[in-house]
């Protein structure tokens, strides 16, 4: 499983990604992030599926990103270059691995600026290779284990919040899908994109470096839940108080 979140807002982009990758009985940390900086080209990549797919179409699209005949000056180029590698993977690869009884799986999520767009852009790619890209109605998008931070990031995010909320919000999300997924952990490898800056910022935490805030983010929910209006409760529970003096009589010590 694996846990892979880009978020645009107006400010610009953040993504997070998680380092665990289960190969068999195996599990081990691998990076799911590329990252490619060349003048005002700036870009991340971010993977979800299997691991052999993921880095045989990355080696693919590298070579042409670096391609010094090859030069992309929107970045939806260069996500139509990286969905023609997924395809030549599956044109090599998909029947072989159909024969091993595995699935073509992988997905992507290119965030970035280069400097023919007029903003910043975030694209979903799709293991066929068609592509869509992620607006300001949802500016959100997750790849792996998409149900346990979807919640925070739906009732909270918006558009127009700034990258340090975004962030904030992005990390609760991936809190939430670790403690829930058992193939979701720390590190937790995070690139933060400023728009109109044609520069990325990369960071990886520990869990030890976000564990006061995930103990403080649990204690906080207890403490909400416990304040929570209980009113409503009671139409529920009323019904019954008829047998609640018997059930405390019966739990009352025995008087000698």
């Amino acid at each position: 499983m694996t846990f892979c979140l880009g978020i645009k807002v107006r400010e610009g982009l953040v993504g997070l990604a998680d380092t665990r990758v289960t190969i068999g009985t195996e599990v081990i940390t691998a990076r799911k992030v590329y990252t490619h900086q060349r003048g005002r080209q700036s870009l991340f990549l971010m993977t979800s599926g299997l691991r052999s797919v993921r880095d045989k179409a990355l080696t693919y699209f590298e070579e042409t990103l670096t391609d010094p005949n090859q030069s992309f000056d929107r970045i939806f180029k260069a996500v139509n270059s990286f969905a023609a590698q997924v395809r030549r993977v599956a044109q090599e690869d998909k029947a072989a691995l159909a024969q091993s009884g595995l699935l073509f799986n992988i997905y992507g999520l290119i965030g970035g600026q280069f400097e023919g767009d007029a903003e910043h852009k975030m694209y979903l790619v799709y293991p066929e290779g068609n592509w869509v890209e992620i607006g300001q109605g949802t500016p959100y998008q997750i790849i792996g284990a998409g149900g346990y931070g979807k919640p925070v990031l739906d009732r909270t995010l918006t558009f127009e919040d700034t990258m340090r909320f975004a962030f904030k919000v992005g990390c609760l999300a991936f809190d939430s899908t670790r403690i829930s997924a058992a193939d979701v952990d720390f590190p937790m490898d995070v690139v933060l994109y400023p728009r109109d800056s044609f520069q990325l910022v990369e960071h990886r935490y520990k869990r030890e470096d976000l564990l006061d805030i995930s103990n403080w983010w649990q204690e906080r929910l207890r403490k909400s839940v416990n304040e929570l209006p209980s009113e409503w409760i009671e139409h529920a529970f009323s019904k019954l108080m008829p047998h609640a003096d018997k059930i405390t009589i019966l739990q009352q010590p025995r008087q000698e």
